[in-house]
């Protein structure tokens, strides 16, 4: 079953009633939406729109409407329509395997973007490469994508888990010490993102133990009695989404933020608007944040969409879909193409513009393994602010995606290009 929806000429409240079906999950996948045009360029979009990681999912696709709406308003990709193609992954990797399998053999699509799970990401980029089709991962975040396993047709817009541990563990440490304790989902995102912070975390001469739990984990009373016994100087929460509300909830309520320190890599704004005040808290890193005075485009971008989100401000997860869809456009434009293999070269180290990038300094994919090198944000997670209800975080470092990736040799990314 799928739903119909007219992008170039939608109004309003239309946007926001489609948006709100999303956000209740109550329409059947694939969601459309569609432009008027007799050749319209197809964009399928894979995300978990059900599972423990759909507030995340659910955030992208917003964004995602939202800018094709935009960009048909402004003659969509090279001078025709663009019409989306949502499909639920529901958190399974067959499954999302099983959607790009669709929407390239049957819908017949241009270019495929997704997925929020790490995993189902990696899946993906195996049938994407093989049948030929331009990728871009907006929020998965495993090494191999851009790593040893990268392939000449991915591109992905959010950190490797790499570059979060690199930027966030120095902070860590000198804030709080050396003993840590990690809660951790076990999958591709969190084993390679505990491996990089323990990795580093001993280069210091720091101890750990930890427990690695399922993705939607919801009772984590076991693993924060060990960790209490334990004693460690800080407690990074590693999980996602719903399993990492869960396990801050029971935080708070076994009274360790009396204890212990609280950090990790991401806590999701969606995440953290769903906690009790006391667990918003601890030291994280934002991909991207919506209050940058010193970048004119943020504003622009904020004011242009917090209408649409009911005058909440956009995440970073808006910011990761945004981004990845008008580089696939800036991509295609640039190849005067939409085949990939000409679509993939003309993205690499092609530098975004501010309107686009929607940060300082020179934001590009990096040509050695197709990593987008954005600015990482490190700072501290509280209550809301004078800025309103989203003002819940406090940059207190900027690290750039270059000084946090290291040189794309070191990732064993090699790309090899299709004969």
């Amino acid at each position: 079953m799928s739903q119909l929806i007219g992008t170039g000429h939608t109004r309003r409240r239309g946007l926001l009633q489609a948006t709100a079906a999303i956000g209740g999950l109550q329409l059947a996948s694939p969601f459309i939406i569609k432009a008027r045009g007799e050749t319209p360029v197809k964009i399928g979009f894979i995300d978990p729109i059900t599972g423990s990681l759909s507030a995340l999912a659910v955030t992208e696709v917003e964004s995602a409407k939202w800018t094709v709406e935009q960009m048909n308003k402004n003659g969509g990709i090279l001078g025709r329509p663009v019409e989306l193609l949502i499909e639920d992954s529901a958190n399974d990797t067959g499954t999302g395997v099983q959607k790009a399998h669709k929407l390239i053999e049957r819908d017949n699509v241009d270019m495929i973007l997704g997925d929020v799970n790490s995993g189902i990401a990696y899946a993906i980029m195996g049938v994407t490469a093989e049948k030929r089709v331009f990728h871009i991962v907006p929020g998965g975040h495993t090494d191999p994508i851009t790593g040893k396993d990268c392939k000449w047709n991915t591109f992905r817009t959010c950190n490797t888990t790499a570059m979060d541990a690199a930027a966030m563990t120095k902070t860590l440490v000198s804030k709080f010490g050396k003993k840590w304790f990690f809660v951790t989902p076990d999958y591709a995102y969190g084993q390679t993102l505990q491996a990089n912070f323990v990795r580093n975390l001993e280069a210091l001469g720091g101890t750990w133990q930890g427990d690695m739990l399922p993705i939607a984990n919801s009772d984590f009373s076991a693993t924060l009695i060990k960790a209490k016994g334990y004693k460690p100087d800080v407690l990074l929460n590693l999980m996602g989404g719903s399993a990492q509300i869960n396990c801050m909830k029971q935080f708070i309520q076994f009274g360790l933020n009396k204890q212990m320190a609280l950090g990790g890599a991401l806590y999701e704004i969606e995440s953290v608007r769903s906690v009790p005040k006391e667990a918003q808290s601890g030291w994280f890193a934002m991909e991207w944040y919506w209050n940058q005075p010193s970048v004119p485009a943020v504003k622009k971008f904020v004011d242009a969409i917090s209408p649409v989100l009911g005058g909440k401000m956009p995440t970073a997860r808006h910011w990761m879909a945004y981004v990845s869809l008008h580089a696939a456009r800036l991509a295609a434009e640039k190849a005067k193409s939409l085949d990939a293999v000409k679509m993939a070269h003309a993205l690499e180290d092609l530098e975004l513009p501010p309107e686009v990038s929607l940060m300082p300094g020179k934001v590009r994919y990096r040509a050695g393994d197709h990593q987008l090198m954005s600015d990482i944000y490190v700072g501290e997670m509280h209550p809301p602010g004078p800025g309103g209800a989203d003002d819940l975080f406090t940059i207190g470092q900027t690290v750039t995606g270059e000084d946090a990736a290291g040189p794309a040799e070191a990732t064993g990314c090699k790309i090899a290009w299709p004969a």
